[in-house]
């Protein structure tokens, strides 16, 4: 486990990476990502912020804390400019929009996942569920199917934005973000440009030490890692800025960040292919003969939860691959295999 020392950007408190911009790392009720960055931008009409936390009291605290230190309080929070529907993203902003009233903006392409959350009628697991089993990962479904027991679905949290957001500018008064679709790790992923100043709020698209989990969603699109790939080749081709990540720190090139990942990703589809050559057949099996986190770690020795991460991810590069014209796919007792 790593502790809070060996992550300093985890530290509660407002620090200020631009004129008017402020980073607010808020705790998160894992041992995984630990934090989630939100940016509170201040304007002539109050704060905007990008992304809002997870809707947990510790968080709810240590934002008003944070707000506090840089002269604020929660009721000058105005609008909320969301990455992507994920809980450690947008739950916050539904319980603060309660409180003080502010407006909520989300990506128009989260709507068939809201819409899902919303409906309320099946565990947000469901899905992932019958995923595992499409992928052979049958002991694992049945893992995380009891992991989840008798649980209810949650829909409480799940309030619908104000605004669905498009492609665009969004004016901030002197400041104008804007607003650029990156689907990949979600549908509907939204980054935001800060043009004139160089900035770059990233939400979970393009992070600094980890890559975003692929292939996870309850409403997937279609060839989820050929979309993420492609986003990062539009963030490539617009001048570079400084990475305003939602988990690690900010650094000073976006554009550095994104040939890292394409090249990790490149790497990974080769892997999959030879892992395939080699004789595995499914996406689970395919997951056990690559190596998971710094540590390289087996599937198997991964909690659930991760597993279960590992192997949608490794179908997406499956699923890539065989779009590449690399690999075929069939269905054989509901389950997809693969061959060369």
């Amino acid at each position: 486990m790593t502790s809070t020392s060996d992550l300093p950007w985890v530290e509660p408190g407002a620090f200020e990476v631009a004129d008017d911009v402020w980073r607010v790392p808020l705790p998160l009720p894992n041992d995984g990502l630990r934090a989630v960055n939100v940016y509170v931008v201040v304007t002539p009409d109050g704060l905007v912020c990008v992304d809002g936390g997870w809707a947990i009291p510790e968080s709810r605290e240590l934002f008003g804390k944070a707000l506090t230190t840089i002269g604020y309080e929660m009721g000058d929070v105005r609008r909320f400019l969301v990455t992507h529907v994920h809980r450690d993203h947008y739950t916050q902003a539904v319980a603060i929009r309660r409180e003080v009233g502010s407006h909520i903006g989300l990506g128009l392409g989260e709507k068939p996942t809201m819409d899902l959350l919303q409906e309320g009628t099946r565990h947000g697991f469901t899905a992932q569920i019958d995923g595992l089993e499409a992928c052979g990962a049958h002991e694992l479904a049945k893992q995380i199917r009891s992991w989840i027991g008798g649980a209810k679905p949650d829909n409480k949290q799940w309030e619908s934005p104000d605004t669905w957001l498009s492609p665009g500018p969004i004016d901030l008064g002197p400041r104008v973000l804007d607003a650029v679709e990156t689907p990949g790790h979600t549908r509907g992923h939204l980054v935001f440009y800060d043009n004139v100043g160089g900035l770059l709020f990233a939400g979970d698209h393009v992070l600094p030490t980890i890559t975003p989990s692929i292939g996870f969603e309850p409403v997937l699109m279609e060839n989820p890692l050929g979309a993420f790939l492609d986003s990062l080749r539009i963030v490539r081709q617009r001048p570079d800025a400084r990475l305003l990540p939602a988990h690690g720190p900010v650094t000073d090139s976006a554009h550095a960040r994104v040939d890292e990942l394409l090249a990790h990703h490149g790497r990974r589809l080769d892997q999959t292919l030879a892992a395939v050559v080699g004789g595995a057949r499914t996406a689970y099996e395919v997951a056990g003969e690559l190596r998971w986190t710094r540590r390289e770690h087996r599937v198997e020795d991964l909690d659930p939860f991760n597993g279960m991460l590992a192997t949608f991810e490794t179908a997406a590069h499956l699923d890539l691959l065989v779009v590449q014209g690399r690999l075929t796919a069939r269905t054989e007792d509901r389950v997809r295999v693969y061959q060369p």
